[in-house]
Parts: C-alpha cells; sequence; structure tokens
C-alpha cells in the first residue's frame, strides 16, 4: 500500500530538500522536472537556492501521480497539465465503442468465414 504525502506545512517557501521531502522524491527529480515542465519555475533566493510555494508542491505531485502511478510519459503528463491549465478537456473520440460482446460476435463470424473459406480450398 502507497505511503500517504506528508501534508504541507504554513509557509510561504520551502528549500529543494523540503520539496522533494514533500513530494517523495529526490532532489534532482525536481531540477530535472523543471527542465520538463514550463510550469515548473521556482524562485531562487539571493545565493541562487531555489524556493518553492505551496502551488509548486502541489503541481510536483500531481507531475509526481501522473508519472509514477497514472504511467504517464513525461511528453504525455506535459500535455495533460497544459491542457488542464487553458480550461481544456480531452476531446471525445467521435465514435461509441462497440460494446465487448457483439465485437466478439463479430470476430467470431469472421473468423468462421475464414475457417469454412480456407477449408474449400483445402479440398
Amino acid at each position: 500500500m502507497p505511503k500517504a504525502a506528508p501534508s504541507i506545512p504554513d509557509k510561504l517557501y520551502f528549500r529543494i530538500g523540503e520539496a522533494a521531502k514533500l513530494v517523495g522524491v529526490e532532489d534532482y527529480v525536481l531540477r530535472f522536472w523543471e527542465s520538463e515542465f514550463p510550469s515548473l519555475r521556482p524562485a531562487k533566493s539571493a545565493s541562487g537556492q531555489r524556493l518553492y510555494r505551496r502551488q509548486e508542491i502541489e503541481l510536483l505531485r500531481r507531475v509526481k501521480h501522473l508519472l509514477y502511478d497514472e504511467g504517464y510519459t513525461i511528453e504525455g503528463a506535459r500535455k495533460l497539465l497544459r491542457s488542464r491549465r487553458n480550461g481544456q478537456q480531452q476531446s471525445p473520440l467521435p465514435f461509441a465503442p462497440a460494446p465487448a460482446d457483439q465485437r466478439v460476435k463479430q470476430l467470431r463470424a469472421e473468423i468462421e468465414g475464414l475457417q469454412a473459406l480456407l477449408s474449400r480450398k483445402l479440398r
């Protein structure tokens, strides 16, 4: 059973080590995700230390969930987050899928037809 993510403390900024613990990944993963997700741009202190806000921690948790739990690729997660940010939803398929048992019956009929055709040619 996956461990529940720790609650985000009521602070204005979190350093990269704190952010990594809250998200449940290593520091280098956060730095990599910054290069892959344009919406992840933490502020930097005068000394260059990354400073993440609560909103960015929540976004990082969403990214982790999409990549680790949902199985999205980085490109897929990026597109999904971009579409959600723009208020778009995935467009529905232009057709309704056939019910499974109807499709199975159709395939069975095709296979039986092929079997009959092959048995006639083999005679």
